[in-house]
């Protein structure tokens, strides 16, 4: 610990308070010694007494110095040859310095102080200029040549820097956009002591002048236009007879508020222009001299007095620093005071940079006499008033640091890392190399309580291996809970603090680490590291809560089913949960759960795929919350080892829920489950040794096997086999109910139904779904295959019913299957003639092949089939001789027609037109229809009888029909599909003389078709 000593002034003599009685009082004052660290507070400032020093910051210590800043150019910098004046005036921006010198020149320096250009601004002198920041403008003040003796000589001036003017071979010269007389017969010429310019919205500038007269000269406005206007405000009040110069000034822009601060050696006033009159506030009663004033980049007014420094806000005097000494000049760089101190003892001039943040001289040199101070390039610039320059740059962050670890002086470096505010891992660094330092005297807790400020940004294993090794766990569980406290720890952390916790039995520790988080979810640890964790150590009730908490369900329900066994509480939990939370869970234990709770599982599962309790939303929209609901078929896999409740379990969901999104898959699962031969129960079996499940012996009869302690065991057959056909009678239910008679399709998978009952033997079943599906061939394949001649021909009766939507094919597979059958069968064979013989369904030849590859069928089975075949045989064969010989007689008159008109002469002997009846006269039109018309009547239309001519149009219109229908071959391969004689078909396609007209190409087509369909006719 530094220890320094620190005085306060406790009386202030009466003669302080005027300064205008005596600007040579020096402060008397009576201290008081006491010991403090080396980082003083000030103490607070009181408004009610501006000049009092007792109430300002006012603090007399030895500051630190230090080297922060290094010399430029060598420490050997002159201004230029070039300028030959006396220095009057400068200013700096835009990577230039301009100089003002007493022959009325105006210099540009480029970096290095190297020579650019220079320029007359003014004939005689300039006495002030500014570098604008905005606009690369120059606005001077300066003295010409006096034109008469009613116009002052003081002029200003803007100069355009960017427009160059020629001017001879060898120079160039600035634009001047603007040239203004100051003083006019308003505003009387006084002596001009301050000059400050501020750019408002471009092309207006504010431009205040300082008068010797407790005066200040504004003008605003466009000088390039000149638009402005011009306005005085008065320093003090009229009634005072003194006058005083205007010593400093300073514009603060704050949003829209422009207020301006005035310097006088006995005055500190603030003008708020944004108000008109202005309004003028006194701050202080106290001021200072040239060169003395500043502003602060926090706009801040700063003033120096041979105490203190002091500053000013809107509001009054701010705190004061006590540096002794005269104040030549001021300055601000970079958050750094300037100051140029006069030591009268010495006579020397003292160039100190102070850090008023960390409280330290971060720079002292002295210097010679300085005439003017600048900051630019990054640099600061003193020019001294040999023209000799001194320039002064910052050190970079490394460099000062460095400096300040050979010393030992962390507690430095880390106040000024923040206070130039450096990012924060730089911050860190400097608090990560503290700690080791500390570290490295056995100060742990302090080393400790650095480490802890560069969580975030310092690697945690650089920490914890100090401490693991030190074996310092109180440490190590501190930076561990500040870890965990800003989220930044990882799953290692959170497993190394809860080891540290156990280790060192601290349950209450534990207890805030585990329950003193705030909100439901915001843990600062990785949840699951620490469940686990609180888990592996016996700690199940603190992995409970944290798991609860976090809304880690799976892990609270493992722990009390896989640890405790509490299956009452984790039914009982996941009943507390939202749906679709308890879903996941139920999925994740479900089978542990059913196992030993399976009745309340179900329940639970069936509250969470039904409507249950939900009736408000089930009568918004019930189609919509179905489709929200978890699905049955999510929870299969849960029953993977207990069948049986599988099936209560959906039993139960298809007795409440009609119309499941889910009920395919349902009733497929159900189908299995009803129509499989065996349902393997694994408890029942463990509870049963020795006991054969198996419904039925190799034999085919039933069994007894189990014995034990010499009694027999009841037989399990019986009821099981009275289980399987209840199973088996629902499975059939479920069948017929879920294909209803309205639906194309079945609520289930057709094909898994029909492997299902092929595998199990379920013949009932394979017949409806054959039925159903319309596949009769396979329904009476059933009954081949069982032999059932009685069922057979009563499933074709039913089935074979063309008239009722049946196939009559059936009855030709009927007869076939008896053909091939090898025993007599004479009876189902004349009763299935019947049923052939009444729907004609095949020729008598193909019956006659067909039965006779029976041998123990007799002729007399046929004989009054085939009798009854050729009698009407015989009949259609003389109905087609008689439509013959009809059809010969009428060809034969139409020919002997056709004949008589092309051979012989027609004789027309009508006498009036048939059209209009008159009397028919020349021209006249006869046609060999027998039909005579006036010429008139007919119009352009002479080729054909209009009597006639719609009945030929009929017959054309046929024809193209028939030639059309020709092209079209689905058509006539449907037609003889569909017809029982097929041949009548083709046969009437060539009696209309559709075929035999068609074209090469379509006769191509049709052949290839009729080839291609041969086997349908």
């Amino acid at each position: 610990m530094v220890v320094q000593k620190a005085v306060y002034p406790t009386r202030i003599p009466e003669e302080l308070t005027d300064h205008r009685k005596s600007n040579r009082v020096r402060v008397s004052c009576y201290f008081f010694f006491f010991f403090r660290s080396q980082l003083l507070e000030p103490l607070p400032s009181d408004r009610r007494s501006p000049i009092s020093l007792s109430d300002t910051k006012l603090i007399m210590y030895q500051w630190r110095k230090f080297e922060f800043f290094e010399e430029k150019l060598a420490g050997k910098g002159t201004i230029p040859d070039e300028v030959a004046g006396k220095i009057q005036c400068s200013s700096s921006g835009r990577g230039k310095v301009v100089i003002g010198c007493d022959d009325g020149n105006v210099s540009f320096l480029d970096r290095g102080l190297h020579y650019n250009y220079s320029f007359k601004a003014h004939s005689l002198s300039v006495h002030f200029l500014q570098q604008l920041k905005q606009r690369n403008f120059l606005v001077t003040i300066g003295e010409d040549e006096q034109v008469s003796p009613q116009q002052s000589a003081m002029c200003l001036k803007v100069f355009d820097l960017d427009k160059m003017e020629p001017e001879g071979s060898s120079s160039t010269c600035p634009d001047c956009i603007g040239i203004l007389r100051i003083f006019t017969n308003q505003f009387p010429e006084a002596k001009i002591t301050s000059f400050l310019v501020l750019e408002e919205a471009p092309p207006i500038l504010l431009i205040a002048i300082g008068l010797d007269n407790d005066c200040i000269y504004c003008i605003k406005g466009d000088i390039a236009r000149e638009r402005i206007t011009r306005f005085l405000l008065q320093v003090n009040n009229p009634s005072d007879r003194s006058q005083s110069s205007i010593t400093g000034l300073g514009f603060r822009v704050d949003g829209q508020a422009l207020q301006l601060f005035a310097v006088t050696p006995s005055s500190v006033s603030l003008f708020s222009l944004q108000s008109q009159p202005p309004k003028r506030q006194t701050l202080d009663q106290i001021g200072c001299n040239v060169n003395s004033v500043a502003m602060s980049d926090r706009l801040e007014l700063i003033i120096g007095r041979p105490e203190a420094v002091y500053f000013y806000e809107v509001d009054g005097r701010g705190p004061c620093w006590a540096f002794e000494g005269e104040k030549k000049f001021l300055g601000w760089f970079r958050g750094y005071l300037l100051c140029v101190i006069a030591d009268q003892r010495s006579s020397k001039n003292t160039f100190n940079i102070y850090d008023l943040k960390n409280r330290l001289i971060a720079h002292s040199l002295v210097v010679k006499e300085v005439s003017h101070i600048l900051c630019e390039w990054g640099n600061i610039i003193l020019i001294m008033a040999d023209k000799s320059v001194l320039c002064v740059g910052e050190k970079d962050m490394e460099s000062k640091l460095d400096m300040l670890f050979k010393k030992n002086l962390y507690t430095v470096a880390i106040n000024l890392v923040q206070s130039q505010q450096a990012d924060a891992a730089a911050t860190a660094e400097v608090l990560r190399k503290y700690g080791d330092h500390l570290y490295s005297k056995q100060d742990y807790d302090e080393a400790m309580a650095q480490y802890i400020h560069t969580i975030g940004h310092l690697e945690p294993s650089y920490v914890i291996q100090k401490f693991l090794d030190a074996q310092r766990i109180y440490n190590l569980t501190k930076y561990l809970e500040n870890l965990h406290e800003k989220g930044l720890a990882s799953k290692d952390h959170t497993t190394l603090l809860l080891n540290c916790y156990t280790k060192l039995k601290d349950v209450e520790k534990l207890n805030i680490f585990i329950k003193g988080e705030d909100g439901v979810g915001e843990h600062k640890f990785d949840v699951e590291t620490a469940i686990r964790v609180c888990r592996a150590a016996n700690y199940h009730e603190h992995a409970m809560y944290v798991a609860k908490k976090a809304g880690r369900h799976e892990w609270y329900l493992k722990i009390l089913l896989e640890d405790l066994g509490r299956y009452d509480e984790a039914l009982q939990y996941i009943s507390s949960l939202e749906s679709s939370q308890a879903g996941v869970t139920i999925k994740e234990y479900g089978k542990i759960l059913i196992e030993h709770k399976p009745v309340e599982t179900i329940e639970i599962l069936l509250k969470l795929c039904t409507e249950d309790g939900e009736s408000d939303k089930r009568r918004a929209s019930r189609s919509v919350y179905l489709s929200v609901l978890p699905s049955p078929v999510d929870f299969l896999n849960v029953f993977i080892h207990h069948p049986q409740s599988l099936m209560d379990f959906l039993e139960k969901y298809t007795n409440k829920v009609k119309d499941s999104p889910a009920q395919v898959e349902i009733h497929n699962t159900l189908l299995e489950l009803y129509l499989s031969n065996d349902l393997n129960f694994p408890s029942f079996s463990q509870a049963n040794n020795g006991v054969d499940l198996n419904p039925r012996g190799r034999s085919g009869t039933p069994v007894i096997r189990a014995v034990s302690n010499g009694k027999v065991i009841s037989n399990k057959n019986s009821t099981k086999e009275k289980d399987h056909l209840e199973r088996h009678k629902k499975g059939l239910n479920l069948l017929k109910s879920a294909w209803p008679s309205d639906l194309e399709h079945p609520l289930y998978d057709v094909d898994l139904a029909i492997i299902l009952c092929e595998m199990n033997a379920v013949r009932e079943g394979l017949l409806y779904l054959y039925e159903k599906m319309k596949l009769y061939k396979e329904v009476i394949a059933c009954y081949m295959q069982a032999h059932d001649h009685e069922g057979l021909i009563a499933c074709c009766k039913r089935l074979g019913d063309s008239g009722r939507g049946g196939d009559p094919t059936l009855w030709a597979d009927l007869l076939k299957y008896f053909g091939e059958l090898g025993e007599d069968c004479s009876k189902e064979v004349k009763e299935v003639l019947t049923y052939i013989e009444r729907d004609d369904i095949l020729p008598p030849i193909i019956v006659l092949q067909t039965l006779s590859r029976n041998p123990c069928l007799t002729l007399s089975v046929i004989k009054d089939y085939i009798a009854r075949k050729l009698e009407q045989e015989s009949k259609l064969i003389e109905e087609d001789r008689r439509a013959i010989e009809k059809y010969q007689e009428d060809t034969s008159a139409m020919r002997k027609e056709i004949q008589d008109l092309r051979t012989n002469a027609r004789i027309f002997q009508l006498s009036k037109c048939t059209a209009c009846t008159f009397t028919l006269d020349l021209p006249a039109v006869h046609f060999m229809c027998m039909h005579s018309f006036h010429q008139r009547c007919l119009g352009d239309n002479e080729k054909e009888c209009p009597e006639c001519a719609p009945e030929y149009r009929s017959v054309l219109e046929m024809k193209r029909n028939l030639e059309q229908n020709s092209k079209d071959q689905d058509r006539f391969f449907q037609q003889v599909k569909s017809s029982k004689d097929g041949f009548s078909v083709i046969a009437e396609y060539f009696g209309k003389g559709v075929i035999s007209k068609t074209s090469t190409a379509a006769t191509g087509a049709s052949q290839s078709g009729n080839t291609s369909s041969t086997s349908g006719f």
